[in-house]
């Protein structure tokens, strides 16, 4: 009874309400299309932070006013020491003014002219040892958690240089070579690397023994395809991280070893040099423009590079893409 009703709806449904469907073999042999791209990705995922989007232009403006304010009119030497031309005597403790805008020294000097001149000098030292930091730790770092053999020699290496203090690597390269701006990169590159070939080490342990990194062994893939290929990019961010935190960090070293004493000469601007000047007289009120200043500047560089190193280190993360 059934089959009989549905047999009679069938034959009263309207046939031109229907038409076969087509089928191309062709159809089968098209694959599927994705224009992901990671790098691109990654910094949708970074620009998507309002925050770390406007510290990045906060320090590509600082980087290009440092490069060109020398260049720039009515700018004054930072090694000139200025004199009163009423009084023939040096402008010392001058406070901001029209003339000096961020005042002078205890000798004359113009410290806004000093304080880029300083910057200047800071990130170049920031970016040389961060780079060599990138550069040297990531290689050791992986060859020593990936290659077997290598592991009891870099360890004993790594135990020497991490037991002996930064100062007194220091004062031998000071009596060794003249104090310059050569011989604290030196000093600081000779070290640096330590922190971040012991963490890529680290992290390449972790995973080198995963499943995919023994098929490529057994497929006879060479060692430095699979560090590259297999190892590295799954640490792409918290690499990006450590590199971004190196370039403050180097600064913050920089900063430290002149106010004890160990960094650059006093002819040469950094804000380490600035920074140690005002402390001395930072109990002065009305001459604590000369620490604040140059912290100011100082603060900007090391929360920025922190901010950003964060959150690139979560936008280089593939989860955190669409």
């Amino acid at each position: 009874m059934k089959n009989k009703e549905l047999d009679n709806i069938a034959k009263g449904i309207n046939e031109s309400l229907f038409s076969f469907a087509n089928q191309d073999e062709r159809d089968g042999e098209k694959v599927g299309y994705s224009n992901y791209s990671y790098w691109k990705s990654t910094c949708q995922v970074f620009l998507a932070n309002k925050v770390a989007t406007f510290l990045l232009i906060v320090v590509i403006l600082l980087v290009l006013f440092t490069i060109i304010q020398p260049y720039l009119p009515s700018q004054k030497s930072p090694l000139t020491i200025y004199n009163n031309p009423a009084t023939g005597l040096q402008f010392r403790n001058h406070a901001p003014d029209k003339e000096f805008w961020f005042g002078t020294n205890s000798i004359g000097q113009d410290l806004w002219a000093r304080i880029w001149s300083g910057t200047r000098t800071s990130l170049f030292i920031g970016v040389v040892v961060g780079i060599w930091e990138a550069i040297a730790g990531i290689l050791v770092g992986a060859l020593w958690g990936y290659v077997r053999k290598l592991d009891t020699i870099i360890t004993a290496i790594y135990n020497v240089l991490d037991n002996i203090p930064t100062t007194i690597i220091l004062v031998l390269l000071a009596y060794i070579l003249r104090p310059s701006l050569s011989t604290l990169i030196i000093a600081m590159c000779s070290i640096n690397w330590l922190g971040m070939a012991r963490f890529v080490r680290n992290q390449i342990v972790i995973i080198r023994d995963r499943e995919y990194n023994l098929a490529s062994r057994c497929l006879g893939t060479p060692t430095h395809r699979i560090i590259t290929k297999n190892l590295l990019p799954y640490l792409v961010s918290v690499i990006m991280l450590r590199m971004a935190l190196a370039i403050p960090g180097a600064i913050g070293s920089e900063v430290f070893l002149t106010y004890i004493g160990l960094g650059l000469p006093l002819d040469i601007p950094s804000l380490g040099n600035l920074i140690n000047e005002g402390r001395v007289i930072m109990m002065i009120p009305t001459l604590r423009y000369q620490l604040i200043f140059p912290v100011v500047v100082l603060s900007i560089i090391t929360i920025s590079f922190y901010v950003m190193g964060n959150v690139f280190a979560d936008a280089a993360d593939p989860r955190n893409h669409v």
